[in-house]
């Protein structure tokens, strides 16, 4: 189902990942390590990467910071997609897009259904676009950062996936800006 075109080059992206959590630092974040982990395996660029309590303010400010940067093509965020009481990260990030991306979230807990069952329901993973930057919102769990990486973001930041990927419409996505943050890929 997910095929490489060879004759397409790879096109790296400079991918930014933000960890939501109360408690953990850069030493015990396994989530976020998964990540950059993947994404610099794959051959792309860590733009950056923090840690945030869990504070709507909080997340937001640095997503907006980095929707706004020219040097960030994708936010990857980890943590607080449940529903305890501070779990807001699809509340501080949602009102953020510009258009919000139904399917991720979608094949995202189809993929976890296979691994985790039912309890994928727990999760409010989601993704959109602002800013002509990919944004995704997910779980705080390593093994739902791998599926979510493994299962479409690997393919779907790739150039080369065919028949269509993300990285084929990014100088397109600000196009009713008239702005052209991104280089043509």
């Amino acid at each position: 189902m997910n095929r490489l075109d060879d004759s397409r080059p790879f096109v790296p992206l400079n991918i930014a990942v933000l960890t939501v959590s109360d408690t953990r630092d850069l030493e015990g974040d396994r989530s976020g390590a998964t990540l950059v982990e993947r994404l610099t395996g794959a051959g792309h660029h860590l733009a950056d990467r923090r840690i945030v309590r869990d504070e709507v303010e909080e997340i937001r400010a640095i997503v907006r910071a980095w929707i706004a940067a020219d040097g960030v093509d994708v936010i990857i965020s980890t943590g607080g997609t449940g529903f305890t009481g501070r779990d807001v990260t699809p509340e501080a990030i949602e009102p953020l897009f510009e258009k919000r991306m139904d399917g991720f979230s979608e094949v995202f807990h189809r993929i976890s259904y296979d691994k985790i069952g039912t309890s994928t329901i727990q999760s409010r993973a989601t993704g959109g676009v602002a800013g002509a930057t990919y944004i995704f919102v997910l779980p705080g769990s390593p093994g739902a950062c791998k599926d979510a990486w493994d299962g479409i973001l690997k393919w779907q930041l790739d150039y080369r996936h065919m028949p269509c990927n993300f990285v084929e419409i990014m100088p397109r996505l600000d196009e009713h800006l008239k702005r052209g943050k991104l280089r043509q890929a």
